[in-house]
């Protein structure tokens, strides 16, 4: 929830239309005057707006690979200690990203350090291969990708995949944004 509120703030002050709306499709967060669902409620996405948002499960992998299945075990490398946090170099505690390397895409801290919401509700995956998949259309919890400081190394892995209500909120958690650079349908 608060994800949302803040992608929506920065494409306000961006001349971007907002990317999550309420049920009576107002833009979810601050209007200037009143609240709109704070931390609570339902958002969704309107996948016609060119705002910022968060990205998919499927935007994150990718992204986290930089942008082909190189192989690599983490993102950027088989050595996590060369690209991310977690509960052996961590010391318990986060980092300020840009301190390890990062993947081909240029991206640091996709493996470790913290957490990182996805838009996608948690569901099973299909065993159907698919070319960029959304997760279901409703649920309780939303994604979570890329493991944090404390995980074991199994976890820091492009692939693995984590959940928690949307109104989480802790020191191992944060977000990285997406934009679409135009509408979706």
């Amino acid at each position: 929830f608060d994800a949302a509120v803040f992608c929506n703030a920065l494409s306000k002050m961006t001349d971007r239309n907002p990317s999550y709306l309420t049920p009576k499709s107002q833009p979810y967060g601050w209007d200037g005057k009143t609240w709109a669902l704070p931390n609570a409620g339902e958002v969704h996405r309107d996948l016609k707006a060119n705002g910022y948002r968060l990205p998919t499960q499927a935007e994150w992998e990718y992204a986290a690979r930089g942008g082909s299945d190189d192989g690599y075990k983490y993102s950027g490398s088989d050595l996590l200690d060369q690209v991310g946090w977690y509960e052996k170099n961590s010391g318990g505690e986060t980092h300020e990203v840009g301190l390890l390397l990062p993947n081909a895409f240029g991206l640091y801290d996709m493996s470790g350090n913290v957490f990182e919401w996805c838009e996608d509700w948690w569901g099973k995956y299909t065993a159907a291969a698919q070319k960029n998949p959304r997760g279901p259309a409703e649920g309780v919890y939303r994604v979570m990708r890329g493991g944090y400081w404390g995980h074991a190394p199994r976890y820091c892995r492009p692939t693995s995949r984590s959940y928690d209500r949307p109104d989480y909120r802790a020191s191992l958690l944060g977000f990285r944004l997406a934009l679409s650079l135009q509408s979706v349908g």
